[in-house]
């Protein structure tokens, strides 16, 4: 039976130039031929497209930070989504901390279309990560912004000391009904809260997938280095955290790696262990 392997990609598979190395390519698809291969990341579909099309890919796609399943073949398997009403809630409790969110939505299940709803309001972390999504045909400025029909994740980018105390209230405000994830912005100095539908995360789409493959999770080995992989770290077999994961992602991991992402920790790992 063949091994299972998802992996992250940001600071966990791609370089931090958010690249995937010539070595980590040739890796993944030789091990492709002898194994079962796939990503778990916060990227969309269409910003995944960037680093995937070099690698061979066999099972589902978890994006989004667990939004979404795709297979290798464009079919949305799952889908969680935050409704209209629920995201502007959201939006008005953030406003009373002066700040509002990034909103990625869903906008065609066929083609999987988004947007990328971005508030003309902005603080300097959210100015930076707008950086890199100067082309991004998704992108939409709002004047007032509003949540949509289906938003896969409402984001908050800013300091830890505006962000951490909005996690709590915004935990406070809607409870069960939400997923929160605050975590420190590896690509700058700030933080990101990320709001999702309460089974959107990765750990539930992880278990999609293996039901897609008709395998026990116990069977995956997962990669990862923040906040948003525990989930997943928790339910499969395996776990590896390259060595440049958060302390807390390290301390759930069953396997520490002496090599970074910029190091092609993964790929180090993939190449090391046996597919037989």
């Amino acid at each position: 039976m063949q091994p299972i392997y998802i992996t992250d990609l940001d600071h966990t598979f791609l370089r931090s130039n958010q690249s995937v190395s010539n070595y980590s390519e040739k890796v993944w698809n030789e091990k492709a031929k002898h194994a079962i291969l796939s990503v778990a990341t916060a990227r969309s579909y269409q910003k995944s497209q960037d680093f995937l099309s070099r690698l061979k890919l066999d099972a589902p796609m978890i994006l989004l930070d667990g939004t979404m399943v795709v297979s290798p073949e464009k079919k949305l398997i799952e889908v969680k989504t935050v409704n209209r009403e629920l995201g502007d809630a959201v939006i008005f409790e953030g406003a009373k901390f002066d700040i509002y969110p990034f909103i990625i939505t869903l906008n065609d299940v066929k083609t999987l279309g988004e947007s990328f709803l971005f508030p003309t309001f902005l603080n300097k972390y959210q100015h930076g990560v707008l950086e890199n999504y100067r082309n991004d045909p998704r992108m939409e400025e709002c004047k007032d912004i509003r949540a949509k029909e289906m938003n896969l994740k409402l984001v908050y980018f800013g300091s830890k000391k505006i962000l951490e105390p909005l996690c709590i209230h915004l935990q406070k405000t809607f409870g069960d009904a939400l997923e929160y994830k605050l975590s420190p912005e590896k690509y700058s100095d700030g933080w990101f809260l990320t709001i999702l539908h309460p089974d959107g995360d990765k750990a539930h789409a992880l278990t999609k997938v293996m039901e897609y493959l008709e395998r026990d999770i116990k069977d995956v080995t997962v990669f990862g280095d923040s906040i948003n992989d525990i989930g997943m770290f928790k339910l499969a077999g395996k776990s590896v955290a390259v060595s440049n994961a958060l302390d807390e992602v390290k301390k759930m991991a069953d396997i520490v790696l002496p090599h970074s992402n910029d190091e092609d920790g993964v790929a180090k790992y993939l190449e090391s262990v046996s597919s037989i």
